[in-house]
């Protein structure tokens, strides 16, 4: 069986807690992985991650239970067929604005007779004996909701066949509606509106995930009922670990300690 962390937890009924990657290397990408998290997503739309690097973090996320998803740069179904062969269990697809959008994101997720996907698992033969025959019902599509079109188009996507989880980018989703891109929105109408979405998929039984800027973040939209959430990238993750360290040492020691640490070759 295709081992698949992410639906046993939506069995459950519980919130899948996702790991983001934009640093291009497989030792960062397994040191990520092993922290526990239920899923990890290589992102080659914003992130560094190109196909050949990809192999590698994918391999390396492999060692742990997380599952392991691409956001791919666009609705391609070229390049959603070489990230599934390479092992990729779920796609995040960035601005699907219509039914049309998510079916073909659905079919490129497919085998024949229910999509177009064509046959050559190279890489994603190893995730099971019997890949080929678990394959369509394993493959979780993501449909990315982040633009006003998206939004008048809501209900028809979410009826869309096959679509079993929508994916909310609050940056690109305030940035449509005419508000500061962030990752945790502060302003009404967006707060009022992810809520909506995250109502609306449930009423249709597909799956709210979001991406959040913050634990307080990430908590809040699983208060809301998303049940997958996406704390901030691993670059994000190192910097802030290190600011609150130096600020720690700094705090600790003071400037005269903090010109010392600066000079060269200390």
């Amino acid at each position: 069986m295709i081992a698949m962390r992410v639906r046993e937890i939506w069995q459950r009924g519980d919130a899948v807690v996702n790991a983001w990657l934009h640093i291009p290397h497989s030792y960062s990408a397994e040191a990520i992985a092993h922290v526990g998290f239920d899923a990890v997503t290589c992102d080659m739309q914003h992130g560094l991650v190109d196909y050949a690097t990809l192999i590698g973090m994918l391999t390396a996320i492999s060692t742990t239970g997380a599952t392991p998803l691409v956001r791919v740069p666009a609705l391609d179904p070229a390049t959603i067929g070489r990230v599934l062969d390479a092992g990729a269990l779920g796609i995040i697809c960035p601005m699907i604005n219509t039914a049309g959008d998510a079916e073909k994101l659905v079919g490129a997720c497919r085998y024949a007779p229910q999509g177009w996907r064509s046959f050559g698992p190279n890489r994603a033969a190893f995730l099971a004996p019997d890949y080929v025959a678990q394959a369509n019902g394993a493959i979780v599509p993501f449909a990315m909701i982040e633009t006003r079109e998206a939004l008048d188009n809501l209900d028809a996507i979410l009826a869309v066949e096959g679509l079993q989880a929508i994916y909310v980018g609050p940056a690109d989703l305030s940035l449509s509606l005419g508000y500061v891109p962030r990752a945790d929105p502060v302003d009404a109408e967006v707060i009022d509106i992810i809520a909506d979405i995250g109502r609306r998929a449930r009423d249709k039984g597909v799956i709210a995930g979001i991406h959040t800027g913050s634990a307080a973040g990430a908590l809040a939209m699983i208060g809301n009922g998303y049940r997958f959430v996406s704390l901030p990238n691993d670059r994000i993750m190192m910097e802030t670990a290190a600011r609150k360290m130096l600020g720690d040492v700094r705090a600790g020691h003071g400037t005269q300690a903090t010109d010392k640490l600066a000079a060269p070759g200390y």
